[in-house]
């Protein structure tokens, strides 16, 4: 009788996990500002300001959060954020997050960044997701345009 427990259990553990990405609604990610900070004569770092929507009627945790940033169909740098991030349910959350640009590789990008009002942008990468559920992994990819003079 506990082995028949146990197994049923876990087959409905199992089949909760899986159906767990017909329940979980994929957050969204929105660039906001950009900050510039010059590192060195090659390098300057830019701060990302992203607000992390949350559609869910449940807390998220972002267990890795791992991005491509594109200015002007360029790409400008990537990262990493080294920290769990908790998005409470249906909310938004703004982190900031470093990129490491060089400026060679910010082409045109920098003047626009500089003069401009309205810069194309694309951010795309991979979250893992904690959810009471279990943990996923979901790829995301975001275009739009920043206004920076706001």
């Amino acid at each position: 009788m506990k082995k028949q427990c146990f197994i049923s259990l876990f087959a409905l553990s199992i089949l909760l996990v899986s159906c767990v990405s017909w329940i979980l609604e994929k957050p969204s990610f929105v660039l906001r500002e950009i900050i510039l900070k010059t590192r060195s004569f090659t390098e300057m770092n830019l701060l990302l300001g992203i607000e992390v929507q949350n559609p869910n009627r449940f807390d998220l945790t972002l267990k890795s959060f791992e991005y491509t940033i594109y200015l002007n169909s360029e790409e400008i740098g990537n990262g990493r954020l080294e920290k769990e991030l908790l998005i409470p349910s249906s909310s938004i959350t703004r982190v900031q997050v470093p990129v490491v640009a060089k400026f060679k590789d910010l082409g045109g990008s920098l003047k626009t960044i500089i003069t401009s009002d309205d810069l194309p942008y694309k951010i795309e990468g991979k979250t893992d997701i904690k959810t009471a559920f279990g943990c996923l992994t979901f790829p995301y990819s975001k275009e739009g345009h920043i206004n920076l003079k706001n």
